[in-house]
């Protein structure tokens, strides 16, 4: 018999239902949708992650333009006599340099204390060396009564060499009484320095107890910083300012000024360690104004942003403190405390 065509069939195809069945009733698994844009293109993981990196990469490439902005705008603000004093140095982060940083006593009408200037030359309040990039990672603090030879002065408190001859002679002073090259020197301003804290979101500080009253104090128009011993402080700009200008703290009458200095170190720990807080990345744009400005150094602003750099992802050095509280360190003292300094 003559074989038959084959038959004719006709294929329908079913929309998708309200709950993603074929029509007709079937259970038909789905597949696994995810969400799309408009267009059909599906929003993956990988792709969230894309954006998300451009966006912090964005975010950081703006902050490191403001960071330079107002390091320009400061840049070379100290003394530019100061370059015959100085060394020739590495570049931080990538070589270990030396950096001096100095407060001096002068304060403005609104921060003045007792013992302090508004106008003219003033002592150094702070001394400390500071080394760091290349691995290199040490701080070691000066007591700023400590008797040393000021080059063409005499024997006097090493803080008088900043008063006699400003940031050159003090660089000059502090290299021969420890043999240190000083590459870099920094000026901090007590004027902007609570700005920096504050665009932080303020610090964490713990330590021992400190009850100190600058200026008098809360009740006298002054500032008055509380810190209970081994408890967790949360500080503003203006009260880790009060903290590490504290002198006669109330909790310990006896305590002297190396305690000062352990505790301005400790700070700047608590700053570095603030930086790197998921509330400072949302802060970085304001952050990276306000450090240039709380600062005026003889570095340029890729310099200052090394610097600023390595300090930021170096780990804690140990706090070290260079003095006596009669002012007369012995040279055994004060060769190993420097040993240790360049070592770090």
């Amino acid at each position: 018999m003559p074989e038959s065509p084959p038959p004719e069939y006709t294929v329908y195809h079913s929309r998708r239902g309200l709950l993603g069945r074929r029509g007709g009733g079937g259970d038909v698994p789905d597949r696994a949708r995810t969400p799309r844009r408009p267009g059909g293109r599906r929003i993956g993981v990988g792709r969230v992650v894309k954006w998300l990196g451009i966006a912090v990469a964005a975010w950081l490439t703006v902050s490191l333009l403001i960071f330079l902005v107002s390091a320009q705008i400061e840049s070379f603000s100290v003394d530019r006599e100061v370059d015959d004093a100085l060394g020739a140095g590495g570049f931080p982060p990538f070589e270990a340099t030396n950096v001096l940083v100095l407060g001096s006593d002068q304060r403005s009408a609104r921060n003045a204390e007792p013992g302090s200037t508004t106008t003219g030359p003033a002592n150094s309040d702070t001394i400390m060396l500071m080394r760091m990039g290349g691995g290199a990672n040490a701080r070691l603090s000066i007591a700023r009564d400590t008797l040393v030879q000021i080059p063409g002065r005499g024997t006097q408190k090493i803080n008088a060499a900043f008063l006699i001859g400003g940031p050159n002679l003090a660089v000059q002073t502090v290299e021969s009484y420890t043999g240190v090259e000083i590459d870099h020197v920094i000026l901090a301003s007590f004027e902007d320095f609570p700005q920096l804290i504050d665009a932080m979101g303020g610090l964490t500080y713990e330590g021992g107890c400190v009850v100190g009253r600058i200026n008098g104090g809360d009740a006298n128009g002054g500032v008055t910083v509380r810190v209970r011993a081994g408890e967790p402080t949360e500080l503003s700009g203006e009260e880790a300012l009060a903290l590490a200008r504290t002198r006669k703290n109330e909790c310990r009458p006896n305590e002297n000024d190396l305690a000062r200095a352990r505790r301005q170190q400790e700070i700047i720990g608590e700053m570095k360690d603030q930086l790197i807080t998921p509330t400072a990345l949302l802060r970085l744009p304001l952050i990276a104004w306000e450090a240039p400005q709380a600062v005026r150094s003889d570095m340029s602003g890729p310099t200052l942003l090394g610097a600023f750099l390595a300090l930021m992802f170096a780990g804690d050095p140990q706090t070290r403190v260079l003095g006596t509280p009669d002012g007369n360190v012995p040279t055994e003292l004060k060769e190993r405390a420097v040993e240790r300094f360049l070592d770090g």
